[in-house]
């Protein structure tokens, strides 16, 4: 047997109780300076929504969105 799958509740208008809003995603330009709470400071050196290439000293590291740990400074 298969689990089921959780949707999200729909509310009417009149409800009290309102729907999660939507995750904002960040958007990172390339040569934006970042911090990772794993690889610590880094430099974006390529992306678009979906992804980002970041440099961290040596090593370069290609995270997916929505970019929980990732932070502009």
């Amino acid at each position: 047997m298969t689990p089921r799958q959780r949707s999200e509740p729909t509310y009417s208008a009149g409800s009290p109780f309102r729907a999660r809003p939507a995750p904002v995603v960040e958007q990172f330009a390339v040569d934006d300076r970042v911090t990772h709470d794993r690889f610590g400071l880094g430099r974006v050196v390529s992306g678009n929504e979906a992804a980002v290439v970041v440099e961290f000293g040596d090593q370069r590291v290609r995270l997916v969105s929505p970019f929980a740990k990732l932070h502009k400074l």
